[in-house]
């Protein structure tokens, strides 16, 4: 477990570097990628096995999201934030939500999976599509309601 430890503290200290180096979207979309791809590597494998999915998944979701936030405006993320706030709070699981910037073309849809309660805090599990210059991007993640409502998403 601490090799785990390890090695995701290491890579958030890389991609924190990179994010200043790099534009602040293309940055920020690396390591929210990261993060969520270290979780989600987490979750498979065991021992050494489980160490080298962490890093592939960070690899991969740094990857992801640095190409999101390079591709994304500030119109664009405002429009997914918007949907991703009513997608979880308004919408049956399986039902998908869209948004759409015709000023630059991107868009993308949101849609919970699975609702659950954790701790007290409703949480749902989701599948997001972005589409950025004709480009189809695809992540998974979880959510969970805060107190005022808002929705954040979980590492």
């Amino acid at each position: 477990m601490k090799q785990v430890q390890l090695v995701l503290i290491i890579f958030v200290f890389l991609l924190v570097g990179c994010t200043q180096r790099a534009g602040s979207k293309e940055g920020t979309g690396a390591l929210l990628g990261a993060t969520a791809g270290a979780v989600l590597g987490s979750n498979v494998g065991q021992g050494k096995g489980n160490v080298v999915a962490i890093a592939i998944g960070t690899l991969a979701g740094a990857l992801f999201g640095q190409e999101i936030g390079r591709s994304l405006d500030r119109a664009d993320r405002i429009a997914m934030g918007q949907n991703a706030q009513y997608s979880l709070e308004h919408t049956r699981s399986n039902e998908t939500t869209h948004w759409n910037n015709p000023d630059s073309g991107n868009s993308g849809s949101m849609t919970p999976t699975r609702t659950y309660q954790q701790s007290g805090q409703y949480c749902r599990e989701y599948r997001q599509e972005v589409m950025v210059a004709g480009k189809k991007q695809n992540a998974y993640g979880t959510a969970c309601r805060q107190p005022d409502g808002s929705w954040i998403i979980r590492n």
